[in-house]
């Protein structure tokens, strides 16, 4: 079987973001980088599944960015992938995700991949389209969120989750493409010998040109800081003074039939 898993690296959210100076995306500047959390339930499951199969099964993990992405990519493969696959783009982070998927799919098509496992969104996008692009452009079933997964004589049982906390069954035959959503399993830590052996691993560089890199869909127009909320009004004391009050704010901030007031 062959197995490919997509990874993208992310800001740490825990950092401190700011527009760059084109207002097109934040700048990167000082911020620390990691593997996006929904990717390493990719990860981990596709290991999982080479594991149920053992000796059938070969992992390709593929991430796009620039030369910070390797960290990355050897993360997978010190968790136990077997191929890391780097396209080297420095322009990564102000493509669309039709452009993310189209490399993805450049470097996919005619390799005979029988999954592909993604994250269900990235944490700094989160706009949740690569992973069912890719789908399309490579023809492939396409199950996305799942938060189950079974792998049976040639067959798949996988679950996801619907509105209001029900989840949804479904079978399907490979070749196809799930993307990963939280709780699906817990990612393993790797090991030690296992970290020594990915920094000598050989990686797999393409530039995004070579692999069919094509026009963007959408564009960022303007990227800036949330801005905050006024702060909150205490009301203090007893029930009739807080009714009062209660009553005076909604005269003012809100036109209920009755009261008066203006929006």
């Amino acid at each position: 079987m062959n197995i490919l898993v997509c990874v993208k690296q992310v800001p740490d959210m825990a950092g401190t973001f700011a527009p760059n100076t084109a207002g097109s995306w934040f700048d990167e500047a000082g911020l620390a980088w990691r593997m996006n959390e929904y990717d390493a339930f990719a990860v981990e499951e596709a290991l999982r599944l080479k594991e149920q199969i053992s000796g059938e099964a070969r992992v390709t993990a593929l991430s796009i960015g620039p030369a910070r992405v390797v960290e990355t990519l050897r993360k997978s493969l010190a968790m136990g992938c077997d191929e890391g696959v780097h396209i080297d783009d420095a322009e990564a982070s102000e493509r669309d995700p039709w452009q993310i998927a189209s490399m993805i799919a450049g470097f996919a098509a005619g390799r005979g991949f029988d999954l592909v496992f993604a994250g269900m969104q990235s944490e700094d996008r989160g706009s949740a389209q690569v992973g069912v692009l890719l789908a399309e452009r490579l023809g492939l079933a396409c199950v996305t969120g799942i938060t189950a997964f079974e792998w049976r004589d040639g067959a798949m049982q996988v679950e996801r989750e619907l509105e209001g906390g029900r989840k949804c069954r479904l079978g399907l035959k490979a070749p196809a493409l799930l993307t990963c959503q939280l709780g699906l399993n817990t990612p393993r830590y790797p090991t030690l010998p296992n970290i020594m052996k990915s920094k000598r691993a050989a990686l797999t560089i393409l530039s995004p040109d070579l692999i069919g890199l094509e026009p963007p869909k959408t564009s960022s127009e303007n990227f800036r800081p949330h801005e905050p909320n006024a702060a909150g009004v205490i009301l203090e004391g007893d029930a009739a003074t807080l009714a009062a009050q209660v009553l005076d704010i909604l005269e003012t901030k809100v036109s209920i039939p009755g009261l008066g007031g203006s929006r």
